[in-house]
């Protein structure tokens, strides 16, 4: 492999922006403090894993973190993982540091796809969340009881959060994308009290009846004693056949005040996140404080959050990237909300809100990328993006080519900041900063304070080659346990089995000796392996994503005579057919850009590409289908109908196998 300085990079902050920014703040102030001489990231980053405990508490006072009692020691035994207790003897409240402002400053805009503007101020955000706050409270609401949310992306579905929170109880959400079967399956397992809803939504122009759902959701959730309804495409909607539903305008006290900050343990629970659900029921996991350190770290250090910023994601209440938004409220920023479709009427809509909005931090998935590039959008050219310095993007691996796109056709100064994590940690391993360059397909480098590593099958440290990530010491926001999990069973059988008192997160990646950047392979549980060569994904897709006509692909292996094949789905752009010509292109760039072995055995062309709710793509049920296994939970899918040609083209190989 070159040598980093033998590569050019796409981007590398100017002096000014390094100057001011808040990492370079941090780690001035790291210095004073210890009187240390640390000038790189990699120097910053040297010091975070190898001092934990000194570098959390850095963070604490760096962000600003607000306590009622300051905590006794920053961890207990770093040795004890999973398990350790973070910030011992510290009493605070989660919402209390996300409503620390409460001024006439801009809060929400929200934008909906029927055009609808509403904005919030930080002090109407006060006297909304301690009016819910109060009526919560009334109907008995205590901490740890939980409160869940089939909402859109509205300002009320912050609210909520917000409210349930400030006195201690446990928030989760599913957002209203899920289906009827979807939601029972997360929220009936941790048992709520309280169940915060719509009555409908607008998707690519039409209206959704969301109560039909609802209806169908409370009859399978016992434990509710309140379904809290917000009009959303209806001023007073009727929702008389849900038992024990209230309007939220009638259910909210009449008056704010003082919101009674509920002062708990670092520990506490504040939210429980769901996995994914594709390989069976999700998994609940049950998340503290060290969600509001970390994703203020990330925030605040990583992507150099002020309070002058506006920032937006394209996000649901489903995904963590939510949550994750929403902790810019302690920095005081400027948050942008849209619900609908963010291709309606067509690819220009998120642009011409991000240009009206002056939006300073645009966050996306890697599909939505591909998806502009596939249509050939540019949209710098189009829109006036001067006011945008940086973006964001998760959800799945991003190509070379498509980093080269961003800089290409958005803007060329901007921070492209790809981040990695999880909904487990409810942040990222991986992330970028204003210190470090920006190469073509690596993110920028590990996340503060995150030890990790690629490893190889026998548990060595490896660089340059493709291997196992892993986390070699605790985290913060990592989950306190799994909703109902004697002894850390499932806890330990999800992250702990492959490497004792190693966190094996389940990505394939390869770590960059020269650059000191991160390429992300795709998910390991998913890697192919012909002739027993493991291959991730990604290799296969960042070759096929940049061929002519292709809009999106997913390869999965098959089992077949003793060996395993690939077999190649291709989405076609509009006007393109799957042509023998197209084939042999694909195999021959796979060959030369990547080895034989990546060559598929078959490729199909498909309608559509199956998704969870978090931007993944579901390697894992097409696979299924090919092999033979059940797909277990199509609920856990945005387009659930779109493995139905999948299904026909695997019964018509098996036909064929066996006439």
């Amino acid at each position: 492999m070159s040598d980093a300085t033998a590569r050019r990079p796409l981007w590398t902050a100017p002096a000014e922006w390094k100057n001011t920014a808040n990492i370079t703040r941090f780690m001035e102030s790291v210095n004073r403090e210890f009187g240390l001489e640390l000038k790189t990231y990699s120097d910053l980053y040297r010091w975070s894993v190898e001092n934990i405990p000194d570098f959390w508490a850095s963070v604490w006072d760096f962000v600003g973190i607000r306590a009622s009692r300051r905590f006794d020691k920053v961890v207990e035994d770093l040795s004890v993982f999973p398990g350790t207790e973070w910030f011992p003897g510290a009493r605070l409240n989660f919402a209390e540091n996300l409503l620390r402002f409460r001024d006439e400053k801009t809060a929400f805009v929200f934008r909906g796809e029927d055009r609808v503007a509403r904005e919030m101020t930080y002090s109407e955000l006060y006297d909304a969340v301690s009016r819910l706050a109060k009526a919560l409270r009334a109907m008995g609401v205590n901490p740890g009881d939980r409160v869940g949310a089939y909402m859109p992306n509205l300002i009320e579905t912050a609210v909520a959060m917000l409210a349930a929170t400030s006195i201690g109880a446990v928030w989760a959400a599913c957002g209203t994308e899920l289906g009827a079967g979807a939601v029972p399956d997360r929220l009936g397992q941790i048992g709520p009290k309280v169940l915060f809803t719509v009555d409908g939504q607008l998707y690519k122009g039409k209206t959704i009846n969301i109560l039909q759902n609802v209806e169908k959701i409370a009859k399978e959730i016992p434990s509710l004693e309140k379904i809290v309804v917000v009009p959303y495409v209806e001023d007073r909607p009727d929702i008389s056949n849900i038992d024990k539903a209230v309007l939220m305008s009638d259910f909210m006290a009449k008056e704010a005040g003082e919101i009674r900050f509920e002062q708990l343990p670092f520990n506490h629970p504040v939210y429980i996140m769901f996995s994914s659900g594709t390989t069976g029921k999700p998994k609940c996991m049950v998340q503290g404080a060290g969600v509001l350190i970390n994703q203020l770290k990330e925030l605040v250090i990583h992507t150099d959050l002020k309070r002058e910023d506006t920032i937006f994601y394209i996000v649901s209440p489903s995904w963590m990237m939510w949550n994750w938004l929403l902790g810019s409220l302690a920095a005081g920023a400027r948050i942008v909300l849209y619900d609908g479709n963010p291709n309606y009427p067509d690819w220009s809509t998120m642009w011409r809100l991000a240009q009206d909005q002056k939006i300073t931090i645009f966050g996306c998935s890697a599909s939505y990328i591909y998806y502009l590039r596939g249509l050939g959008a540019s949209p710098g050219k189009d829109f006036d993006l001067s006011s945008l310095r940086a973006m964001s993007q998760t959800g799945s691996p991003l190509s070379a080519d498509g980093f080269e796109y961003v800089y290409r056709e958005i803007k060329q100064n901007l921070h492209f900041n790809s981040i990695a994590g999880g909904t487990d940690i409810n942040g990222c391993f991986a992330i970028g900063s204003m210190l470090q360059p920006v190469y073509a397909g690596e993110l920028q480098g590990p996340g503060l304070g995150m030890k990790i590593k690629a490893y190889d099958d026998s548990g060595n440290h490896i660089q340059d080659r493709e291997g196992e990530l892993v986390c070699e010491a605790p985290s913060p926001s990592m989950p306190l346990y799994f909703w109902n999990d004697q002894n850390f069973a499932r806890y330990k059988s999800a992250y702990f089995d492959v490497y004792p008192k190693v966190w094996r997160h389940g990505d394939w990646v390869v770590f960059h000796g020269d650059s000191g950047g991160i390429t992300f392979l795709g998910r390991s549980d998913f890697t192919l392996k012909p002739s027993g060569v493991r291959i991730g994904p990604a290799e296969i897709y960042n070759v096929v994503d940049n061929i002519e006509g292709i809009a999106d692909c997913m390869a999965v292996g098959q089992d077949w005579e003793g060996e395993q094949r690939i077999i190649l789905f291709v989405k076609l752009v509009q006007g393109h057919t799957l042509t023998e010509e197209l084939q042999n292109r694909i195999r021959t760039s796979l060959r030369k850009q990547a080895s034989p072995r990546h060559v598929p055995a078959l490729i199909f062309e498909v309608s559509d590409i199956p998704y969870t709710f978090n931007m993944k793509k579901v390697e894992s049920s097409v696979a299924n289908i090919f092999n033979g296994r059940p797909v277990t939970n199509r609920d856990a899918l945005t387009n659930p109908e779109s493995l139905d040609i999948y299904e026909q083209i695997a019964a018509k190989l098996r036909a064929v196998k066996t006439a």
